[in-house]
């Protein structure tokens, strides 16, 4: 046994020791295979991180039980002309630390998400100015119109001024450059937790916040959240009663996990879509043998690679039947999926070979894959089937899985030539991903997920055109128009949307959103 691997097992040991202290009543003790990696609100936007501060930090407009928005810092919000949003905020509201919420802090947090080293630029790279009418008026003016303004600002959560100031924590915690600040450990939002203790990769204790607002609908009292990440480790904690809630769930674990009698499988379906990414900017590609060129540059490889995915073996053997391939950035339940479009394009090996050969590669080519081994269900997984895949058509892959501590920061500023990531839209509108991931690249937070760089001024006409249509029917017709074009130039490679499989204690009761979002004020547990 490698010392890598003794030192992780000797960790795990220590994860579920530290877990076994007899439960309280009203304490909930969830153990996931990851941990969020800051508790700064703006550096990363990823939905594990997203969950976690959600329950501690708050939007102006949240998602409820069903994914339906509701009030949360704003009471209220209305057009006041095609390109300003009114939004009326919430009075006697306190962030943790007990100072009142205001206007101020509405307009510094947004500011502070569009600034240098945010993550969430993508959500406010649309926004012209974020205004104080009063103390507790806001408006939002908008480069363009923007209809859907109030579902994309829903993970923009809001921090107080004062405390950001007075922590230096002005600026967000930038993964990509390893910076840290006190908003890296501490915490002081309006939401229903706050946060008692934080401890990187070990545990963060979450307290009932006994001043919040409003209603909180669950009786938890504490959350202990720990990351396990070995999966073996994480299924004997639930099933020994050391924790109350998994996430996720080992596919093959799932029989036994429902037939213990104590606990039980939540199933159902997620709204990511799992896909991978090219490096398609760069003349020379970081990593990989082809020098003085891009193989990626041309489409024939690009589809070369897509046809010779066994999508339908990864589907059987590698997720047990819990995924549903897909030829879309978007699965069912976005707005904009349309399902005659989601047609793949065969696995064919031979075809594969014969468009390598066209594109001037008859014996393949070498390039590293980076991938993340503790984010998505069985992502490593994925990637090892990926890369045999792409041997039986001469391409060798070098494939770097690692924790995704290290891979977020490593992907998120472009050190990579292909990769494997995983999207689910914040607004549940395929206007998300197009801009997100699809968009040329801009300085200002469009396309800022879009890491190979894809790039086609029809679908960033499309998607600015998208962003303003109130037309329903004027504005899917484009959205069908764009997904045709990202799909004819194989900008991406959709592979799946995966499933959605917590573990649960028979004692514990909560809500799964298909987002995969866990929010605590929905968790009740009986003594």
């Amino acid at each position: 046994m490698t010392f890598k691997k003794k030192t992780a097992l000797v960790l795990s040991g220590l994860a579920v020791a530290a877990l076994a202290s007899v439960a309280h009543a009203q304490t909930i003790r969830i153990g996931n295979q990851g941990d969020a990696l800051s508790m700064d609100p703006h550096s990363l936007n990823e939905s594990l991180q997203l969950s976690v501060t959600g329950n501690v930090y708050e939007p102006l407009v949240d998602r409820g039980s069903k994914l339906e928005l509701i009030p949360a810092l704003a009471t209220g919000w209305k057009q006041t002309s095609p390109t300003v949003w009114r939004f009326e905020l919430r009075p006697n509201v306190k962030f943790h630390d007990g100072t009142a919420f205001t206007a101020d802090d509405v307009v510094f947090s947004f500011a502070r998400a569009a600034g240098d080293g945010s993550d969430m630029r993508s959500y406010t790279n649309d926004i012209k100015e974020v205004r104080k009418v009063s103390p507790l008026v806001v408006e939002i003016e908008t480069k363009a119109p923007f209809p859907i303004l109030p579902d994309v600002i829903s993970l923009v959560y809001i921090m107080s001024k004062e405390w950001s100031e007075k922590n230096q924590a002005t600026k967000p915690v930038d993964r990509r450059k390893g910076v840290e600040n006190t908003a890296s450990f501490k915490a002081n939002g309006t939401g229903p937790f706050r946060v008692r203790e934080r401890q990187p990769n070990v545990k963060t204790t979450f307290q009932r916040n006994q001043n919040y607002w409003g209603k909180i609908e669950g009786n938890v009292q504490d959350v202990e959240y720990t990351p396990i990440g070995n999966d073996a480790t994480r299924v004997a904690a639930l099933l020994g009663g050391q924790i109350d809630v998994m996430e996720p769930v080992p596919l093959q674990d799932v029989p036994r996990i429902n037939s213990s009698g104590k606990t039980k499988v939540l199933q159902g379906p997620e709204l990511r879509t799992i896909f991978l990414g090219m490096d398609q900017k760069r003349d020379e590609l970081l990593y990989s043998n082809v020098k003085g060129k891009n193989p990626f540059k041309d489409k024939r490889v690009r589809q070369a690679f897509y046809q010779a995915i066994d999508i339908n073996t990864i589907q059987r053997v590698v997720m047990r039947g819990a995924s549903s391939p897909t030829a879309l950035m978007v699965g069912p339940g976005i707005n904009g999926f349309n399902a005659d479009q989601n047609v793949r394009l065969p696995y064919d090996v031979e075809a594969a070979k014969k468009l390598l050969a066209e594109a001037g590669y008859p014996n393949g080519f070498e390039v590293s894959m980076n991938c993340p081994n503790d984010r998505y269900v069985n992502d490593g997984e994925i990637c090892q089937a990926v890369a045999a895949n792409l041997a039986r058509v001469g391409v060798k892959i070098n494939l770097q899985a690692e924790t995704k501590g290290t891979y977020f920061p490593k992907i998120l500023r472009r050190d990579t030539s292909f990769y494997l990531l995983g999207w689910t839209p914040g607004t549940y509108d395929s206007h998300n991903p197009l801009n997100s991931l699809m968009r040329c690249v801009d300085d200002k937070g469009a396309g800022q997920f879009n890491l190979g760089a894809y790039c086609n001024p029809k679908v960033d006409e499309l998607t600015a055109k998208i962003q303003s249509e109130t037309d329903t029917t004027k504005r899917n017709a484009m959205i069908r128009e764009a997904f045709k074009i990202h799909a004819d130039d194989v900008g991406h490679l959709p592979l799946h949307q995966q499933a959605l499989a917590w573990g649960v204690s028979s004692k514990v009761n909560l809500v799964q959103r298909a987002d995969n979002m866990m929010p605590f004020r929905y968790m009740s547990v009986q003594p």
